[in-house]
């Protein structure tokens, strides 16, 4: 074997045994993959350059040709290798934001074409200006992409898990390589945009320059009610909406005066885009209910007709079945039928969706509430523990009513819930004459609030409340009779 073979050799076995060690050690996904290519061009050259060195050639032309591939596959192997080890992490499988991995691939490609043509100038030159105009015409679409691959990680208009719309594309960015950018969609569908489709179209990033994006709904209220009414109900509905992020906090404007409504924008904050749908879709839930607790009306279109043969009803008959209700409630067992027939009379009806709050811990509240349908449960903040779930029939809210006192406890709707609110002001009313039913009423209420205490003050090492007496002369005071 000559000398000039033999340490040419070792240069190329010190390089593919380099290749192997990091390809065994990195744990970089990224680098295992591209290191096949340095793995490949490297055993090539080493296999060439044994059969160059051992004479196995007789033809002076084809060993030119020989020692010209493996000088160049040599040159593309280490170039590869000193680019891929240098310009990523080994012991993270990750790619790093500023050398994505199209723009790695140009600066491999632009080094060997450099060494190619200073090295190899006089037997490549000639052909490589033939090549470079055969293969533009021939890969021309494929170039295009490749440069606005490479244009689009220089510029850098999104990442990858960003979301973004493209023209009529709209996704997340899962992979953006030589020829495509790669979208996952909410529909679970994976669209493959072409890099100079994506170049010529104008790009919006949901997710910059910072993850929450604003979106809007909108609403027609009668012209019945006030804009200040309408907003009032929708910000109550927002409220109760989770995903609507409170900073940047949301707004409502009137948006139009149309033929059968007033139309309202709403406009809130979601910290992700891909729930776009499912968070209007809680926040127009919201609104409907909120609506139908405030008694706005969404209008019916106005060029809709609607007949309808409406069988006679009773009015009488919503009151009769409160009275019965609350005939059933242990607080009211003491009330007489002309008592209860004023509360049923006198109690307001509201409505509320699953999950929505009817009321929060540590509110101001001067009024009680008792379940026509549905169910509610009760938590405890911050953490929000189940403590109580309350069923037709059951009662909350009383110690509010009677004596004025912040709400203990956060009570939640279960399914479409329907509630009857008796508020502080009938009582005190009916406290001016009839003060012993009324009475008896606390006296009730501070049972219950015993022993509720009792169990809470196990649970959290919390005080037991006021003594009955106690309690008496504070209700005695916020309804004000003797």
């Amino acid at each position: 074997m000559r000398f000039y073979h033999s340490w040419h050799l070792v240069f190329g076995i010190v390089a593919l045994l380099t290749t192997v060690a990091i390809f065994a050690l990195t744990v970089n996904r990224l680098v295992r993959r591209k290191l096949k290519l340095s793995l490949l061009l490297l055993g090539a050259y080493v296999v060439v350059h044994v059969v160059l060195a051992f004479q196995l050639s007789v033809d002076a032309a084809v060993d030119d040709q020989l020692i010209s591939v493996e000088r160049l596959a040599f040159a593309a192997g280490l170039i590869n290798l000193v680019v891929i080890a240098f310009l990523n992490p080994l012991r993270d499988d990750r790619v790093p934001d500023r050398y994505p991995a199209i723009l790695q691939d140009f600066i491999v490609i632009g080094l060997l074409v450099l060494v190619a043509t200073l090295v190899f100038h006089d037997k490549l030159l000639t052909t490589s200006a033939v090549s470079a105009v055969v293969i533009g015409f021939a890969l021309q679409d494929t170039l295009g992409n490749a440069f606005a691959g490479l244009a689009i990680q220089s510029e850098r208009p999104f990442h990858v898990g960003h979301w973004i719309r493209v023209g009529d594309f709209e996704g997340r960015v899962a992979e953006v390589t030589w020829r495509a950018t790669k979208l996952r969609t909410k529909a679970g569908n994976f669209v493959v945009v072409p890099n100079n489709i994506v170049s010529k179209e104008a790009i919006t990033n949901y997710s910059e320059p910072a993850a929450a994006v604003r979106i809007d709904v909108e609403v027609g209220a009668s012209y019945l009610s006030s804009p200040g009414e309408v907003k009032a109900a929708i910000g109550e509905a927002l409220a109760n909406s989770p995903r609507v992020l409170k900073t940047p906090p949301p707004d409502t404007i009137l948006a139009a005066f149309d033929s059968s409504a007033i139309n309202y924008r709403v406009r809130f904050w979601i910290q992700d885009y891909e729930r776009d749908e499912a968070a209007r879709d809680e926040v127009r839930t919201n609104i409907y209910y909120s609506f139908a607790r405030h008694g706005i009306e969404i209008p019916w279109p106005i060029q809709v007709q609607y007949e309808r043969e409406w069988e006679a009803s009773d009015p009488h008959a919503p009151v009769a079945e409160r009275r019965r209700l609350l005939a059933g409630v242990d607080l009211f067992a003491g009330l007489g039928e002309e008592m209860l027939a004023e509360l049923a009379q006198a109690s307001r009806v509201k409505t509320y969706g699953n999950g929505e709050a009817i009321v929060r811990q540590e509110e101001a509240g001067e009024s009680m509430f008792v379940i026509g349908s549905g169910g509610a449960t009760v938590v405890l903040e911050p953490d929000r523990r189940e403590v109580a779930v309350l069923e037709r029939g059951g009662y909350f809210g009383e110690m509010s009513m009677l004596t004025g006192d912040p709400r203990t406890a956060t009570v939640l709707a279960r399914g479409d819930t329907r509630v009857f609110e008796i508020s502080a002001e009938l009582f005190r009313r009916l406290a001016g004459s009839h003060p012993r039913a009324v009475e008896q009423v606390g006296v009730a209420a501070a049972a219950r609030r015993i022993e509720l205490d009792k169990m809470r003050a196990a649970g959290v090492g919390q005080a037991v409340a006021d003594a009955p007496a106690t309690f008496m002369d504070r209700m005695r005071r916020f309804l004000r009779f003797s």
